[in-house]
């Protein structure tokens, strides 16, 4: 329970507080209100001396307008010290506002390149949520896996990607991809259709089995969503990046520690909930350069096969792009 120290003092103190600590407090607010303190004092005794004095008409009347001085100067320490409280709280929600506004820093060109260098390095922790997982496929996931091993440690990877057995999501992300993607001098975002929007995704999962079955320490989860999304988040145990498709665009930097990383920890595990998780322990065998067949049969025990129009070619083709995948946004 917190009580007022004699009405007057302005300061509180808990019932629990050390004695010591409390007196520590006051010499400290003694200190820093010297002019005030011995001006009560000194009007205090005067004030006394005057009002104890055999001639009390005059003496009295000079005793009580001291002893008023003095509780006027105490008035007037009572509010300087609640101005500075006031003027210090002011102060540190500025500085907290501040902060949050600083706590999301924009990337642009080279630097979202060099801000996922620095976030695969010595990370034991990757989450990613995005359409297809192309840059993935590319960078993060062979690169991450290459420093593991280096490093002999574990790893642990958890993938969101969109379904490739949904049509309906396929063709809605494809649709969005070409309305609003960036179109290269190479036409690299033209020919966005449901069907590579499958194969890209399938390829993900292929990818995903295939590294880990290459390394022990590596666990890795893959959820498949049915909700097209319009931006990737890649977090790792240093920061969150957010990315769009359209390199031109700027993308979001969030360190660990802030916020906002908190908040999208839980907001991607809450989105992984909702998606259909496939588990990879129950993967077949896959070669060095998989085969055909080998990812059909694979897929198959994932309980996501393969749809009938997939010939051998483009079986083919989703084994080139999980293992091969060319950087998006390489130059």
């Amino acid at each position: 329970m917190e009580v007022a120290v004699g009405g007057g003092w302005d300061v509180t103190r808990n019932a629990s507080q050390p004695s010591g600590r409390r007196l520590e407090d006051r010499i400290a607010w003694a200190v820093r209100n010297a002019d005030g303190v011995v001006a009560i004092c000194v009007a205090l005794v005067i004030g006394v001396l005057d009002v104890l004095d055999k001639n009390f008409d005059n003496n009295i009347v000079s005793g009580a307008t001291l002893l008023v001085l003095a509780a006027l100067v105490y008035g007037s320490l009572t509010e300087r010290r609640r101005r500075l409280a006031d003027i210090r709280g002011a102060t540190e929600g500025t500085s907290r506002a501040i902060e949050d506004l600083a706590m999301v820093r924009t990337l642009s060109g080279a630097e979202v390149t060099l801000a996922h260098e620095k976030a695969r390095r010595n990370t034991a922790r990757w989450v990613f949520k995005g359409g297809t997982g192309t840059y993935l496929r590319a960078v993060t996931l062979p690169l991450c896996v290459e420093e593991a091993k280096r490093q002999r440690r574990s790893l642990s990877m958890k993938i969101d990607i969109l379904n490739p057995a949904d049509d309906r999501v396929c063709a809605a992300y494809a649709r969005f991809r070409r309305t609003f993607g960036h179109r290269d001098d190479g036409g690299a975002f033209a020919e966005w259709t449901a069907e590579r929007t499958s194969k890209e995704s399938y390829a993900t999962v292929l990818a995903a089995a295939w590294h880990r079955q290459r390394l022990d320490t590596l666990e890795i989860d893959v959820h498949l969503s049915s909700v097209a999304p319009t931006l990737r988040f890649d977090l790792s145990d240093t920061c969150l990046i957010i990315t769009q498709d359209d390199p031109r665009r700027v993308s979001l930097y969030v360190e660990r520690g802030r916020p906002l990383y908190d908040y999208y920890v839980t907001e991607l595990h809450q989105g992984r909930e909702q998606a259909v998780k496939l588990d990879l322990r129950e993967a077949t065998p896959l070669s060095d350069e998989p085969t055909v067949d080998e990812a059909r049969r694979l897929l198959d025990r994932l309980g996501l096969p393969l749809p009938a129009s997939f010939t051998d070619p483009d079986v083919g083709d989703i084994i080139d792009r999980a293992l091969r995948a060319e950087d998006p946004y390489r130059r």
